[in-house]
């Protein structure tokens, strides 16, 4: 069974830094890419970043750009997003989704074929 498991979301003061993690399991393929979502109360799950763990290629969305870094370890399967300086509007439920399409390092929505849970991250003022 593929699945994703997403963890690390927590409450972090303002300036801060949380790691998330999400591990991927049962794939048979490493040409795929894992993107972050978030999604904060009452508005669309937006990507903010997005690995391709076969190159390393990466993608930020401009609201986290130059704070959050993802990385993957394909030893251990598994992808995070280390975050930093953390503000009050990153604030939401993050989830990480696997997509074959590794053709662009922003696919659309629907290119996303598997999603692990959200995590939680809330940064407090």
């Amino acid at each position: 069974e593929v699945q994703l498991q997403a963890s690390g979301g927590g409450l972090v003061q303002a300036g801060g830094s949380l790691r998330l993690s999400c591990v991927a399991s049962g794939f048979t393929s490493d040409r795929y890419s894992i993107g972050w979502f978030r999604q904060a109360p009452g508005q669309e799950r937006k990507l903010i970043s997005c690995i391709n763990v076969n190159d390393d290629s990466q993608y930020y969305a401009d609201a986290v750009n130059g704070r959050f870094t993802a990385s993957s370890d394909n030893a251990k399967n598994t992808v995070y997003l280390q975050m930093n300086k953390l503000k009050p509007e990153d604030t939401a439920v993050y989830y990480c989704a696997h997509t074959s399409n590794t053709r662009t390092m922003n696919p659309r929505f629907e290119e996303f074929d598997l999603w692990g849970q959200g995590t939680q991250v809330t940064v407090s003022s």
